[in-house]
């Protein structure tokens, strides 16, 4: 992708870059409320104004990444095979990340994502926004539902199923890896987790839990 961006384009990548990483060190050292905009241009070798045309502000600089990922599930969906369920595709996807060791699936033990899981994990106004982008994911999931023909409040049920159990498979890899656990070490275990956790919803809850 980056071989096909013109030098603007890759210049502007580099800045982007560069201020992420730059919030990242900044707020792991010293915490999120504690580190002003101006520091942080100072500390990326750029204008504050510099900062603002890229971020709108210093809870942008710690979630932009995580942003990204809001429409992914939908958007597997949309993709996917014919003859695929969504539950095959949003699985299938699910493992093939963790696989690939991505940061959206808690599978990351770079320093630097590590840094920002547990800042947000810290950081209250931050855990509100991402607790904001994972309702946007059940939203644009629910709509993606509703637009081949599923009841709009049955779309909202099975989008609610399948985002929270990847939010739950995501949190428990979290909590290893800022446990101190490497992600190769994670990602048998994480694979079992996930094949049970999707497999509820294959077999539907009906004899979950039964008390005997």
């Amino acid at each position: 992708m980056i071989e096909g961006m013109s030098l603007r384009e890759r210049k502007k990548l580099q800045t982007r870059g560069r201020l992420l990483a730059a919030a990242t060190e900044l707020f792991a050292e010293r915490g999120f409320d504690k580190v002003s905009v101006a520091e942080i241009a100072e500390a990326a070798e750029v204008s504050k104004m510099t900062v603002f045309n890229y971020f709108a502000g210093k809870e942008d600089l710690v979630l932009a990444p995580m942003e990204e990922h809001v429409g992914d599930v939908a958007r597997v969906v949309r993709d996917r095979a014919s003859g695929q369920s969504v539950l095959a595709a949003v699985r299938a996807q699910f493992l093939a990340a963790v696989e690939s060791r991505d940061p959206s699936v808690g599978m990351s033990d770079v320093p630097v994502v590590l840094g920002v899981c547990r800042l947000i994990q810290e950081t209250p106004a931050l855990l509100t926004r991402a607790h904001a982008f994972s309702m946007r994911s059940f939203d644009l999931l629910a709509e993606a539902l509703v637009e081949e023909g599923e009841e709009p409040f049955i779309a909202r049920i099975a989008a609610a199923q399948l985002i929270c159990t990847r939010n739950a498979l995501i949190h428990a890899n979290q909590l290893r890896l800022l446990a101190g656990e490497p992600a190769g070490a994670i990602a048998p275990d994480a694979v079992a987790l996930a094949e049970r956790g999707f497999g509820l919803l294959t077999n539907g809850l009906g004899d979950f839990a039964t008390r005997s």
